[in-house]
């Protein structure tokens, strides 16, 4: 890939999703890149830029921000969030729901990837808050990535590592063309909301605050001008009060924002201003 090539890409991913892809990210755009001249049969980078470049390229435009997007994750990763989520923010809520007249806890898994996340908090409220409705809004950039999440489809070494009481309650095992596949049950799937979202691009379109927002290993791809603009727009969605939880390799103390540190990784927004 020449080097010009490389700077058109970053610049553009830069322009449309606000990643910041550092030089040593090179050959990981290279190989990623790889998949769309195969879908799109163009022979060279240079081409697939000028293709780009094209009329009429809003859709790979849409794919590029996919195949860049990085969508790894699993089922209750950093388990210590779901832990405080079920242990200190659902009892606290609850304490303060009659008084403040929420109608139901409303979480938001920001950066939502193939749905894991936004089912693992489903999986924690569905066993501890059983008497106050719930709602889980989930959004991503990745179109191709969301359409797996509302699908709910995983493979069977994904799931196997739940324990087995859970597989049991939440997934239906796939049999003859899904053999080795888990789905998640409907009702567990019907209280998962997912968007496609672009987390920097104008005001999300939720009416309603938010007592938990998980935004967690995505603001390591940001500079820190998007990082502090992000954390200020995810702040003024949550209820004074309330929880952002960001990847245990991202730190807030580097930019300017009014929410206090609880333990790493985990942010209060003051109750009063």
């Amino acid at each position: 890939m020449r080097d010009s090539d490389f700077e058109f890409i970053r610049g553009l991913v830069y322009e449309r999703s606000r990643i910041s892809l550092s030089v040593d990210k090179r050959e990981l755009v290279s190989a990623r890149l790889g998949k769309r001249l195969r879908a799109t049969q163009v022979p060279t980078i240079e081409d697939y830029c000028r293709l780009l470049k094209s009329p009429g390229a809003e859709d790979e435009l849409a794919n590029l921000i996919d195949a860049i997007s990085t969508n790894h994750t699993f089922f209750f990763r950093e388990n210590a969030h779901f832990d405080f989520l079920r242990q200190t923010i659902v009892p606290e809520m609850k304490a303060r729901a009659a008084k403040e007249r929420w109608p139901r806890f409303r979480v938001w898994s920001a950066a939502s990837s193939s749905g894991e996340e936004a089912y693992s908090i489903a999986i924690t409220l569905a066993e501890c808050l059983t008497d106050w409705a719930w709602q889980i809004e989930a959004t991503d950039i990745s179109h191709r990535i969301l359409e797996k999440a509302r699908a709910a489809i995983y493979k069977d070494e994904v799931v196997d590592k739940l324990p087995r009481a859970t597989v049991e309650r939440y997934f239906q095992r796939g049999f003859g063309p899904q053999e080795g596949n888990y789905r998640v049950k409907p009702a567990l799937r019907d209280q998962v909301a997912f968007h496609h979202l672009n987390l920097l691009e104008g005001d999300p379109p939720f009416r309603e605050p938010f007592q938990v927002i998980f935004c967690r290993n995505v603001m390591i791809y940001f500079d820190r001008p998007t990082q502090e603009e992000l954390v200020n727009k995810l702040c003024r969605l949550l209820v004074p009060g309330g929880y952002l939880l960001v990847g245990h390799a991202e730190s807030l103390t580097a930019i300017k924002h009014p929410l206090q540190t609880i333990r790493p990784a985990t942010y209060r927004k003051p109750l009063h201003p």
